[in-house]
């Protein structure tokens, strides 16, 4: 195997569920030469790419689904801040969680939809019908969000999301 899929085979295992743009950052290539040989790496499943809610992200080929999908919404900042609360303040009800977050409730929502999917947070009502947001796997959860450093472009598309969101609230 080249050095250059070493490389990257290598750094998507340091880094499970990056970004391809964070990649070629990272690893200081082109960006064409670094989609060569992960096309090479994916077909001789040296790795596994997964696509969610319009990102691809690259996984070694031992990393389960549900790491995949927990990995991948922890990579945006909105979703890895609303888990962090729970992780600290335990269950919270949806309301309580857009005012210390300051986002709008559709944001919440948006958020909350993907992190039921991927089976991270679960909605328990009350005898009232009220809804309170629990971490589902909390010390899994916990590991997952402290392997995940978000790149600054990442984080500047997930505030600009935000800053959006906040200005259509309005």
């Amino acid at each position: 195997m080249s050095a250059t899929r070493t490389r990257i085979e290598q750094q998507v295992e340091s880094d499970p569920g990056v970004h391809f743009n964070e990649l070629v950052r990272s690893l200081d290539l082109a960006s064409g030469q670094v989609q060569y040989h992960m096309g090479r790496l994916l077909d001789s499943d040296r790795l596994v790419r997964e696509n969610l809610y319009g990102r691809t992200h690259y996984f070694p080929p031992g990393t389960d689904e549900w790491e995949r999908g927990a990995l991948a919404m922890c990579r945006r900042e909105t979703a890895r801040d609303l888990i962090a609360m729970l992780l600290v303040y335990g269950p919270k009800r949806p309301a309580d969680l857009t005012d210390e977050l300051g986002v709008a409730r559709s944001t919440l929502e948006y958020h909350l939809n993907h992190l039921t999917e991927q089976d991270l947070v679960r909605k328990e009502r009350d005898d009232r019908g009220r809804v309170t947001l629990v971490l589902a796997r909390p010390e899994a959860t916990a590991r997952l969000l402290d392997a995940v450093e978000p790149s600054i472009p990442e984080r500047l598309v997930d505030r600009f999301t935000r800053l959006v969101d906040n200005m259509l609230a309005e």
